[in-house]
């Protein structure tokens, strides 16, 4: 059985978030609740966890800062939860360790799947990949992008962009499924943010950006 900290206010979603995993499965996950964050902190200094669950908005100690203080000393896996999807917060998110980001309101089997992947890699259950095309590569347990043999620097939205097309090399993704999938399902988000943010991540690889190939009225796709 797999030990989860959920530090989270709001008892509707603790009590979402505790009865699917609780019931998807019989006896596969335990969940501790904090409903602060300084009750977050003690039970994570004094417990042994497989995963934490954190959100940002927190009474006495935000998740960011429960993340940073767990960092100091421990590499549990650990997922932030917010409502505030900004890219500087995502950022900021991954800058101090966290291994994934959801943002509210999320599906429960997004999370669940999220939860299941992030637990079986810590416990080398699942190898470890590093994503390439070319001399470009993708390392997903770092988040360390490499181009041309040089470290390069992306923002979250064009990671994750990369990140996809990486994961499915040669194979054409549609505009709805990026956007599905890097801004979240009936996000509203424009297409045309889509757009910018593929022409900012062709430029910021450089030459290598022409290995992204447009797909008229299809989609995009990443080759070697």
């Amino acid at each position: 059985m797999y030990k989860i900290l959920m530090v989270e206010d709001d008892k509707n979603i603790q009590e979402l978030i505790y009865n699917y995993f609780t019931k998807k499965e019989k006896d596969t996950f335990f969940i501790d609740i904090a409903s602060d964050g300084e009750a977050g902190l003690e039970k994570a200094y004094e417990n042994q966890y497989d995963l934490l669950l954190l959100d940002v908005m927190l009474p006495e100690v935000d998740g960011f800062e429960i993340c940073k203080e767990i960092r100091k000393d421990s590499d549990v896996p650990i997922i932030i939860i917010t409502a505030r999807a900004n890219e500087s917060d995502v950022l900021n998110g991954y800058a101090i360790g966290c291994d994934d980001y959801v943002v509210k309101p999320f599906p429960l089997p997004v999370l669940y799947q999220k939860v299941n992947a992030l637990i079986r890699r810590s416990k080398g259950l699942v190898r470890s990949k590093i994503f390439s095309a070319g001399d470009l590569s993708l390392n997903p347990n770092n988040g360390i992008v490499i181009c041309g043999g040089k470290e390069i620097k992306l923002t979250a939205k064009e990671y994750a962009i990369l990140k996809v097309l990486l994961e499915n090399k040669g194979t054409i993704i549609s505009r709805e499924r990026l956007m599905d999938i890097v801004w979240g399902y009936n996000s509203g988000t424009d297409e045309r943010v889509l757009d910018t943010h593929m022409r900012n991540l062709r430029k910021a690889l450089g030459i290598n950006g022409k290995q992204i190939k447009t797909a008229i009225r299809r989609g995009y796709k990443i080759e070697d």
